[in-house]
């Protein structure tokens, strides 16, 4: 049976693809700014949505990843390079090629964070550009 919070070694974790792990970053990030909408106030649908969609956005998240790449520590850094240059199968319809690269490294390592257990991390670089 699978375990939704199976927390993986950070070795383990490395081996995974940035593009995957941009995969699993992208749902993380998603949930995390929409279950924080949704408990910071009652809006209607629309507007949550509103809320979200500009924050979850490959532009939203690059201009976050601008407050908060400082943060990042030397491991986070590799992570989000190998995500930034990966090679990716889609493009963005929205977003400048700089942003949607951007924003892969980023989920990359939310990503890597969530695989590896590090839940506290996350809201805290999340957090940490909203300040």
């Amino acid at each position: 049976m699978f375990d939704l919070f199976t927390k993986i070694s950070k070795e383990n974790a490395k081996q995974i693809s940035p593009v995957t792990l941009a995969f699993v970053g992208d749902a993380v990030y998603s949930l995390y700014i929409r279950e924080r909408e949704v408990l910071k106030c009652d809006d209607k649908l629309n507007e949550l949505q509103k809320h979200t969609s500009a924050a979850v956005s490959a532009k939203g998240q690059s201009e976050l990843l601008f407050k908060i790449e400082k943060m990042f520590t030397e491991e986070e850094e590799d992570i989000f390079h190998r995500g930034r240059n990966a090679k990716k199968s889609t493009k963005s319809k929205s977003a400048s090629v700089a942003d949607y690269n951007r924003s892969t490294g980023f989920e990359a390592v939310l990503g890597y964070l969530y695989l590896t257990g590090q839940y506290d991390r996350i809201a805290e670089l999340i957090e940490g550009g909203n300040q």
